[in-house]
């Protein structure tokens, strides 16, 4: 039994691409589904967010799953494997732990340290089981990543400064636009967590808006951050109500997925005054021609790069100490691995051997029947002896060579002689 991870991510594939092969929502039980019907994926969990697509696996032929995995992502979005293959990111049993680990503490997060990532993770391990696609390895390779997570967050100061997709954000528009929001209105497309993060950043006094709109398509979620806030400037409305309002909006964000654009030239055409847009939708929400409008500009994930860089520049320490506390966590996960693995095929073996000393001596005893109940328990205590002494030597090297590729291959060996 061996993990594999495949995808694409921000480190390897253009904003484009990742935009093309980001997975809906509405479509992860059918690529679970497609994942599983392959010949060498056991288990799987996919994880798909704005800046990152990967497959994480339980597989049997490495080759084999690369190549699956890889055409059930090309099928499921429609772009072509050829474009898709030499974009990869690929990492095989170890390296999928430190992999998923990194993830998870936000070291391989567009922001170092953010927070978001946690919450996708645990959406997307919660998604593989609601589909019956995921078991117990996979699963506790995933809760052990996220528990690393949360340490990284609770022993370092990797989450000093700007650690969000939402911070990064706010920040980018202060930068951007400055004291010219003061006295106009923000309009904010979702209300998920990452736009949540928005609003509330959104009424800082160094922006001075008169009013923050929230639109969601479900209005009662965007109306409950609203109740939350208790801010007269916050209000609700619906992707379609919140139409006529655009045009009137110094600052558009969008924080939402959904499967087209929604705002293009048309609704800014006729704004009064200069707009900024940030548009952090994948797919992206806001189509690219109201870059031909002067007074319009617009911003998206690339453009945080900067604000980053900048945050990044300041935490480079703790950035260093959260991957000595990976390194570690890393190796206690494994050894419970190998121990778990170990202890599971020795338990076979030892209920293999004693079986066939029971079956064998069930079979003879009447031959024995002049023997005591005593002498029966002596001829009982001597083989269970010989088969324990039999057993010593591969159980030993069973668990000192377990998680190594030699004690795979004895793994097997064992399997295939004693039919386990």
């Amino acid at each position: 039994m061996s993990f594999l991870s495949v995808g694409l991510n921000h480190e390897r594939a253009s904003l484009d691409l990742l935009e093309r092969v980001t997975v809906p929502d509405d479509e992860f039980g059918k690529a679970l589904g497609t994942l599983l019907a392959n010949a060498n994926i056991q288990e799987a969990v996919l994880v798909s967010t704005c800046l990152r697509t990967e497959v994480y696996a339980v597989i049997d032929r490495f080759h084999g799953a690369v190549e699956e995995i890889t055409a059930t992502l090309a099928d499921i979005t429609h772009v072509d494997a050829e474009e898709i293959a030499p974009l990869l990111e690929i990492h095989f049993d170890r390296g999928v732990s430190n992999h998923l680990f990194s993830v998870a503490a936000g070291l391989k997060s567009v922001v170092p340290g953010e927070f978001e990532v946690l919450g996708q993770l645990r959406r997307s391990l919660e998604r593989a089981e609601e589909e019956h696609a995921v078991g117990g390895e996979l699963s506790a390779l995933f809760q052990r990543a996220i528990g690393a997570g949360r340490k990284v967050r609770a022993e370092t100061a990797i989450s000093r400064g700007t650690t969000s997709f939402a911070q990064a954000t706010v920040d980018l528009i202060a930068r951007e636009a400055g004291s010219e929001t003061s006295g106009t209105t923000a309009i904010v497309f979702g209300a998920g967590q990452l736009g949540q993060g928005i609003v509330k950043g959104l009424r800082d006094d160094r922006f001075g808006f008169d009013r923050i709109v929230v639109a969601n398509r479900t209005l009662s979620n965007a109306q409950q951050l609203v109740d939350e806030l208790g801010d007269g400037r916050v209000t609700a409305l619906t992707l379609e109500d919140v139409s006529t309002l655009v045009p009137t909006a110094r600052v558009v964000v969008t924080a939402v997925e959904v499967p087209q654009t929604i705002l293009g030239l048309t609704d800014f055409v006729a704004s009064p005054a200069p707009v900024l847009i940030v548009d952090l939708g994948m797919p992206r929400v806001v189509d690219a021609d109201v870059d031909a409008l002067s007074h319009v500009r617009r911003l998206d994930i690339a453009h945080l790069q900067q604000v980053v860089d900048t945050s990044l520049s300041e935490r480079r320490e703790e950035i260093t100490a959260a991957q000595e506390i990976l390194k570690v966590e890393v190796e206690k996960y494994l050894e419970d691995r190998r121990s778990r693995g170990a202890a599971s095929i020795v338990s076979e073996f030892r209920e293999r051997l004693e079986t066939l000393r029971r079956n064998e001596l069930a079979k003879r005893e009447s031959e024995f029947s002049f023997l005591t109940a005593e002498q029966w328990e002596q001829v009982e205590s001597l083989t269970r002896s010989i088969v324990a002494k039999v057993a010593h030597q591969p159980t030993q090297t069973l668990k000192d060579s377990a998680g190594t590729d030699r004690g795979q291959r004895m793994t097997e060996a064992l399997r295939n002689l004693f039919d386990l």
